[in-house]
């Protein structure tokens, strides 16, 4: 397999691996950990009819994947297209009509909607759906809600995945992906959150051999240098970071002991508290699940960020095959992972034209997939 779609791969299984094994826990503190799975905690999948259950972290960015797909493919079929910002909205908002509907929306465009695991109702934080249902949603300038939850961060991590030198410069990165969680939380923190999340993915997969700890503080230099003078939460945000890098470096207190420390319950807690699984776990997934899932923060949320960044260092190789022999999704996962490292193969000037891809693009249509 080609390495770098093998990151892309590894990127989105492994949030969805994360996700699933914190969904279990996640209204869970610690000591409840242990006194229902033992001493070590929490390790390995809880399975329901024999699969791992995902939350809204990994809906949420099955969502956005798939309205940045859809935009740039109706920009090369037709020669325009909106900013990349509308149809990260509209992808959203279908999400949340399927969780309120609980069945494929009327008129669904996103290809996803089609797939029950991906649009059921399992949202880690009620209000995210209704908050999309309002007609106005939210930016940073005029935020929609004052929520710094980390509900809405997986939304960013589509735009890591998405950028590419031809589609859009690297500034725009921090600022699509501010966007893409602005328009659910009003915290300029949980946006900036969403930046740091987007470029450090981008890094990853762009440069896979730059070391991990590297790439992280570069994210949140990057964001303190796009957004600082404006947002102070941003520069707030680069120490936080800096600090779980070198917690993780320390070894001065247990994993547990380490993340309670650094809370886990909002957005820059819970993305520092990724930080420091990644870091903590000496590259090896399975470490790290069990590291970013066992504390008493947002447990679904820390092992979804800490799955994926993982998995864009790693690769689908390096990710244990028993987390995915569990999860329901990997087929739909892996072919939007694929979709993105390929690109539309449609372009207006060449008269080229892929029937799969027109399907699931511009009619909304999920494939058949073998499983």
């Amino acid at each position: 397999m080609d390495a770098l779609h093998s990151r892309y791969q590894g990127c989105l299984l492994g949030l969805a691996a994360g996700d699933a094994l914190g969904y279990t826990v996640d209204s869970k503190s610690y000591d409840e950990i242990r006194r229902d799975y033992g001493p070590g905690g929490l390790l390995g999948y809880d399975l329901v009819n024999g699969y791992a259950q995902i939350s809204s972290h990994t809906q949420l960015a099955a969502y956005v994947t798939n309205g940045l797909l859809l935009g740039i493919t109706h920009g090369q079929r037709t020669g325009k297209m909106a900013p990349f910002i509308q149809y990260i909205r509209f992808a959203q908002q279908e999400w949340g009509t399927a969780q309120r509907s609980r069945r494929v929306p009327d008129n669904a465009r996103c290809w996803v909607s089609h797939v029950s695991p991906l649009r059921q109702r399992c949202s880690t934080d009620s209000y995210l759906a209704d908050t999309l249902r309002r007609e106005q949603t939210g930016t940073m300038e005029e935020p929609i809600n004052r929520y710094c939850s980390p509900a809405a961060l997986t939304a960013a991590l589509p735009v890591g995945l998405f950028f590419h030198p031809n589609r859009m410069e690297i500034p725009e990165i921090g600022t699509l992906a501010s966007q893409a969680v602005a328009l659910t939380q009003g915290d300029s923190a949980a946006c900036l959150s969403g930046a740091v999340l987007a470029f450090a993915i981008a890094g990853i997969i762009q440069e896979p051999d730059c070391p991990m700890e590297l790439q992280l503080s570069q994210a949140a230099e990057a964001v303190a240098g796009l957004f600082g003078r404006e947002y102070p939460a941003a520069l707030e945000l680069e120490k936080q970071v800096y600090y779980a890098i070198t917690l993780a470096g320390s070894g001065e207190f247990s994993h547990p002991d380490a993340l309670n420390r650094l809370r886990c319950f909002t957005a820059p807690q819970v993305l520092c508290g990724a930080v420091y699984a990644c870091l903590a776990s000496l590259g090896d997934f399975d470490a790290a699940m069990t590291i970013a899932v066992n504390h008493s923060g947002r447990s679904a949320a820390v092992g979804a960020l800490t799955g994926a960044l993982l998995g864009a260092r790693l690769g689908k190789e390096g990710l244990q095959q028993f987390y995915m022999d569990g999860l329901e999704v990997s087929p739909y996962l892996l072919e939007l992972a694929e979709d993105l490292a390929q690109g539309c193969p449609m372009e207006q000037a060449s008269g080229l034209f892929d029937d799969a891809w027109d399907s699931k693009y511009t009619h909304g249509e999920a494939p058949k997939l073998d499983f």
